[in-house]
This record gives structure tokens, sequence and C-alpha cells, in this order.
């Protein structure tokens, strides 16, 4: 299998780690369990972490994307996914910023909420556009742990 689409069937298990620890702390953000809360906040930090690590791999395979928008604007180019990344990225800051906040219900808890049930959504679309090719990556017929070593190829 290519290099490629091992880092994005990574990223869809991390994605669904970020999105469900996500929401869980949410949910249990609004009961009077503090230990739960925290609990899912640490799981949901780790998985956020490890979630953004595969998504910068994952954005350098795609780096030739982003050139092009930047020398010849946006052009033919997926506007989905171009929001995808912008709202991404808003979501990482204020991910980022969470974690020199203390306690739950802050503002800026709120809005990263709100920002990451877009981008789930957004993400699911992406992700269910590409389903064919993650789906024929995987047929080991077309593919080897040479494509892997050699994903120039």
């Amino acid at each position: 299998m290519k290099r490629i689409f091992v880092i994005d069937w990574i990223l869809i298990v991390v994605f669904i780690v970020s999105v469900i620890s996500g929401f869980s702390l949410h949910i249990v953000g609004h009961g009077n369990n503090h230990e739960l809360w925290h609990n899912w906040a640490v799981f949901h930090v780790f998985g956020s972490v490890l979630f953004l690590y595969v998504i910068i791999f994952h954005v350098t395979t795609h780096w030739g994307w982003y050139k092009g928008i930047i020398k010849n604007g946006i052009g033919r180019k997926s506007k989905v996914t171009a929001v995808l990344s912008i709202i991404f990225l808003l979501l990482s800051v204020t991910g980022i910023a969470l974690l020199g906040v203390n306690g739950i219900n802050s503002p800026l808890g709120l809005w990263h909420y709100k920002i990451g049930i877009i981008t789930t959504v957004i993400a699911v679309g992406h992700i269910i556009k590409r389903l064919p090719a993650l789906h024929k990556s995987l047929n080991t017929k077309n593919s080897s742990s040479h494509d892997l070593l050699n994903p120039q190829e």
C-alpha cells in the first residue's frame, strides 16, 4: 500500500478517536463528575494531538495541492477541501489555546466545540468523497510493501 494511503487510513482512525472523545467530553461537561470530565479531557487531548500529528503528514503528502492554490489561486480545486483546511486550522488554534484554560464551561471551549461540529461534518463529507480511492487502496493485488518504502513510484 502506498504511503499516502497508509497515512489516510491512520487519519480516519485518529479522526474517529478525536471526534468521539470531543463529543463525550462535551456531554460529561454537563454533569457534575469532575473526575470523569478530566479523564475524557486527557483522552481527547491525547487523541487530538495524535490527530494533529497525522494531519501534518497528510498535508505534507498533498503539499503540491496547497502550493498550486498559492501560485494559481483556487481555480478548479476543491473549495470544500480549502474550507476544511482553514476551519481545521481554527479548530487546532482554539484547541491549543484551551490547554491554558482551567476547568469546564469556558467560552473558548464552547467555540472550540462548535467549530469541531462544523469541522466534523465537512471532514465526513471529505472522507466519503474519497472512499472509492481508499477502498481501492486495500486491493492487495495492486499494492505491496514496496510501495510504502518507495512512495515516489
